[in-house]
């Protein structure tokens, strides 16, 4: 047995050596790259929101009235006992009434002042405790002995931290170096969302245009950075954005089509309060590209290193039967992806489905409404250009490789 053929039964990962790439397929895959590179290169120039823009749609937004404030403060009790204006709770009601909160004011001007605060709502569930940090709305000149206070929120920063950091320390210790290099990469999305994505759309670019431009830009970098440079990530990353690609188109068809407005809840009504002019369709387009992306790179790059794999141990084989053998692996993923995606969606949409649920509505009217219409819009679109993917990153992979080697014939003995 040759020294070859011997390490490639091993339980490690092939490197990306131990396989040949012919030079014409290397040429083929580099140049298309290349051209969808500085394409986006071109699409974020075109497309990159101007400052001044920017700062006209904000400018007449504004979070709260002038003068008001919002700083923290401890609870120093809880007490369940309210003014008697104060609506009682319904018999067998989980949720209290009312809580009087009393707390001392941590920030600000008013630093130190002891204040009392009746909370209604299901905020009142939240479990709070004396030491709880909160967040206050001081609203000056609202009562003659000084400003009025009212609660906002709770301040979640300590709690959320910690599983922030728990969930680095995880990544770090099981993926390594990989793990850390895809954190970074998630940092360069966020960056390129908040900077390029959300200034774009807010002046009026188009939705389907920025998500396209977004998802290649992200594509290309967290790829790269979490994989290597090599010619199987890039076979992975040709595939993505075929699927980015896809996606795109059927999101465009889908709300065309189902007729959908692209404002199916408060939020959207609010957003087009504040801002004119905004392509609400578009925008719900857009956002079916980028709710996809992130599975996506997950297929597409377990496709490329199957493909990797198998030509590494069966040098052998056709490429159609490489395609063939990847494709089981494949098929397999897009099942354990799809209830990935579905499951995903219920998770969030629990207190949607609950309420859904107690209409006791046939389930083909629901369709009708604009925020389950979008939401099934949005996952059917995901999953297809997911499926769709996976072929066609296969095939991409299957090609880019060697051709099969004919097995040497033994020496007679």
């Amino acid at each position: 047995m040759s020294p070859a053929h011997g390490h490639r039964h091993g339980h490690r990962r092939v490197d990306d050596d131990e396989v040949r790439v012919p030079t014409g397929s290397r040429a083929v895959l580099v140049v298309t790259l290349v051209g969808l590179g500085i394409a986006t290169v071109l699409g974020l120039v075109m497309l990159w929101p101007d400052a001044a823009a920017v700062s006209k749609v904000g400018a007449g937004v504004d979070y709260a009235a002038p003068g008001v404030t919002f700083p923290q403060a401890q609870i120093l009790s809880v007490n369940p006992t309210c003014p008697e204006e104060y609506t009682a709770s319904d018999p067998g009601s989980r949720v209290p009434a009312c809580l009087l909160l009393t707390v001392t004011v941590t920030s600000g001007g008013e630093r130190g002042k002891i204040v009392e605060l009746p909370l209604q709502g299901t905020i009142t569930s939240a479990d709070l405790a004396e030491g709880d940090s909160v967040q206050l709305m001081q609203i000056p000149g609202a009562e003659e002995d000084g400003p009025a206070y009212a609660m906002v929120g709770i301040d979640r920063t300590g709690a959320l931290g910690w599983f922030a950091l728990a969930f680095v320390l995880v990544v770090a210790v099981v993926a390594r170096w990989r793990g850390l290099l895809a954190l970074v990469g998630l940092a360069f999305a966020g960056l390129v969302i908040a900077r390029f994505m959300l200034p774009a759309l807010l002046t009026g670019e188009s939705g389907i245009a920025v998500a396209l431009v977004t998802g290649s830009a992200i594509m290309f970098v967290v790829l790269y950075l979490a994989h290597g440079v090599s010619i199987r990530t890039s076979t992975a990353l040709a595939g993505t954005l075929g699927g980015i690609l896809l996606t795109g188109v059927l999101a465009a068809v889908a709300v065309e089509t189902s007729h959908l407005s692209g404002v199916g809840d408060e939020t959207g009504e609010l957003l087009s309060g504040y801002v004119g002019g905004l392509d609400f369709p578009s925008l719900l387009m857009g956002a079916i590209i980028i709710a996809g992306l992130g599975v996506l790179n997950d297929v597409t790059i377990t496709q490329s290193s199957a493909v990797w794999e198998l030509r590494a141990v069966a040098p052998e084989l056709s490429r159609m039967e490489i395609f063939a053998r990847a494709m089981r692996i494949g098929r397999d993923h897009i099942a354990s992806t799809i209830y990935t995606i579905v499951f995903a969606y219920a998770g969030a949409a629990l207190s949607v489905l609950l309420l859904l649920f107690l209409y006791e509505r046939p389930l083909l009217d629901l369709l009708g409404t604009e925020d389950i219409g979008t939401e099934v819009a949005r996952t059917l679109c995901s999953a297809i250009g997911l499926v769709l993917a996976v072929p066609l990153t296969t095939a991409i992979a299957a090609a880019t490789v060697s051709r099969a080697r004919r097995a040497a014939v033994p020496d007679a003995a």
